[in-house]
């Protein structure tokens, strides 16, 4: 690497290092996973941040020998109408004139404001049928071929025969080096560059920018940064589109073309060093949360006590440095779980009644239910086999079967109800919502319509176990239990299971075990449906679950050690939250006062961080 330079653009990012690669952003749901699940929102601020200086004749020093910009609009006019005059390009209709409102900032000396049409032809695509595509063949660039890197992708090219493009213009050629703008869809006004060895064709809705003695490089800057908003403005709200008046009236401040030049000089150079910044924070995350990972998991495979707390105090040490991402705190809250369901939260107290007693006594009032008739005998479900225990249980504890906690279990009732929650004290239908996301929320709930009958067996009631047989991947088969004081005349529906259970069960104890890992692979393989956008489990399989129950009293231990341990986990991401929030407001701040400065004196002040951990 070459040696560093000392520039104010090179001083804004050495000296504020930390803001940059600190400031991160989560993307997506917790759980186990890449830390690519979050956004380096620093360095992308910091990416937009130099376009913003380019395109406005902050990042390099102007030259007062360089040829101004107005002599370059000079060449341009006088080549294109010679251009006209030969025949060989049509007369352009007149652009409207820039106003001063159109004129966003001042320009240095020796820059001018143009529009695209000043100084580009721009082409739109050829509409080629789709009974022509092929697999070989001549590449087609559709909007879609056109990556969000700002390159065209041939590996998802459709391709044509040379006889379908023989007769075609060739301003219809997508050659080397040339830029092509997407000008419908979704990703409306997204460009890119043909780097391949290739020539392609246009199809309909790709345009391509032909220029006058300007750098295309350069010129990809403005197009890409907040100063081109004019993109933004002419996309409809249906199908969004831009028009080829549309893309010839966007306006740009025009530099001198040895100023050009240097300005993607520059922008390369800074690229290269963004790309290592971003490269170096992955895989610093990546790092972090391999450490994470494996210390998390030398306590689930801890054999003995002593062991478990050997590896537990290497943890308890560590929580500052260990605990500084969501992903490692949810990872940490997963692991919580999964130590309680194994019996190595808590100690166990010989003095307890086992699991086995508990489970006899389930039995026995079970069948005492059925033999007076107030529930029905339920269909057996399959001996535990020894493949399907995950681990070895602690003395005193027993594998049994969800269905084996509980006395009874029945699904909810489906009416065609009001699309509103239920008003004053009317009979409602609580929807999957009620259940998903950790409590009960009995205000998710449709209202049942007044002709109907409710089903006052369906009605909730303190102390129902309540699962989820439909929804996402991730949230299926949750649950909750009903808390007293519950509102009255709510009923399940038809996608809620309902367990009652015995009094010496701890149903928060069950809860736990239902979101365990283990539980949540369970789930994952039975669980049908042909998308991760509604996935369903039956009654049946819900009541196969694994348990792995202990008695009575360590079900009350372990729920308030998880209870206690959770609580630092939240307190941990709120901390955490505080901090981001904090990294992020100094990013944001940073830039602003980069752009007043750049403006100014050309120096940033050293902007102070305090970090919480």
């Amino acid at each position: 690497m070459s040696e560093p330079s000392h520039s104010p653009i090179d001083n804004l990012i050495t000296e504020h290092i930390d803001i940059w690669t600190s400031a991160i952003k989560r993307k997506s749901s917790s759980g186990r996973g890449s830390s690519k699940k979050i956004e380096l929102y620093g360095i992308k601020k910091l990416r937009e941040l130099i376009l913003e200086l380019a395109v406005r004749g902050k990042l390099v020093a102007q030259d007062p020998n360089d040829e101004p910009a107005s002599v370059l609009l000079e060449r341009i006019a006088h080549e294109k109408a010679q251009l006209v005059k030969d025949g060989k390009i049509k007369k352009p209709k007149k652009l409207p004139d820039i106003t001063e409102d159109e004129k966003t900032f001042e320009l240095p000396k020796g820059w001018e404001w143009a529009r695209l049409g000043d100084v580009c032809s721009f082409i739109n695509g050829f509409a080629f049928k789709s009974n022509t595509f092929q697999d070989s063949g001549v590449g087609i660039v559709k909007i879609g071929d056109i990556s969000f890197s700002g390159e065209i992708t041939p590996e998802t090219m459709s391709r044509v025969s040379n006889t379908v493009v023989a007769d075609l213009d060739d301003s219809f050629k997508v050659e080397i080096d040339d830029l092509v703008i997407a000008m419908s869809g979704a990703t409306t006004g997204k460009l890119g560059f043909n780097r391949t060895n290739e020539v392609f064709y246009l199809n309909q809705r790709v345009g391509k920018f032909i220029p006058y003695q300007i750098d295309l490089n350069y010129l990809y800057l403005p197009l890409t940064t907040k100063i081109s908003e004019n993109l933004a403005k002419s996309i409809g709200s249906a199908i969004p589109n831009l028009s080829t008046v549309q893309i010839n009236e966007i306006i740009f401040a025009l530099p001198p073309t040895e100023e050009q030049r240097r300005i993607v000089a520059k922008v390369d150079e800074l690229t290269a060093l963004y790309d290592q910044l971003e490269a170096q924070t992955e895989s610093s995350l990546d790092a972090h949360q391999t450490l994470v990972t494996v210390l998390l998991d030398t306590l689930v495979n801890s054999q003995n006590a002593e062991e478990l707390a050997e590896n537990w105090t290497r943890i308890s040490g560590n929580f500052d440095t260990l605990f500084t991402t969501e992903q490692s705190i949810d990872q940490f809250k997963q692991t919580i779980l999964q130590l309680a369901v194994m019996g190595k939260l808590v100690p166990q107290d010989p003095n307890d009644e086992p699991a086995s007693a508990l489970l006899e006594r389930i039995a026995a009032e079970k069948a005492e239910l059925i033999k007076q008739g107030k529930i029905k005998k339920q269909k057996p479900l399959l001996p535990i086999s020894e493949d399907e225990k995950p681990f070895e249980l602690p003395e005193g504890w027993e594998w049994c079967r969800f269905d084996d906690t509980s006395l009874s279990s029945d699904a909810g009732w489906s009416p065609q109800c009001l699309p509103s929650p239920r008003v004053d004290n009317n009979w409602g239908v609580l929807k999957v919502s009620a259940v998903t996301w950790g409590r009960f929320n009995p205000e998710e709930n449709k209202e049942l319509p007044q002709h109907l009958e409710p089903r006052r067996e369906y009605e909730v009631q303190s102390g129902d176990f309540l699962i989820s047989r439909a929804n996402t991947a991730d949230l299926v088969a949750k649950a909750v239990i009903v808390p007293p004081l519950v509102p009255k005349k709510l009923m399940m529906s038809d996608k809620i299971i309902r367990f009652k259970l015995h009094d010496d069960m701890n149903g928060e104890y069950l809860n736990l075990m239902n979101n365990s890992q283990v539980s949540r692979n369970y789930y994952n393989q039975v669980a049908g449906g042909t998308s991760s956008s509604m996935k369903n489990v039956s009654r049946e399989q819900i009541r196969s679950l694994l348990v792995a129950l202990p008695s009575s009293e360590e079900q009350h231990r372990i729920v308030e050690k998880v209870d206690e341990l959770m609580a630092i986990c939240d307190q941990l991401k709120a901390r955490l939250s505080d901090a981001q929030t904090t990294q992020l407001n100094l990013t944001d701040a940073l830039v602003e006062q980069a752009l007043q400065c750049f403006n100014g004196s050309m120096r940033v002040k050293r902007v102070q961080i305090s970090f919480l951990y």
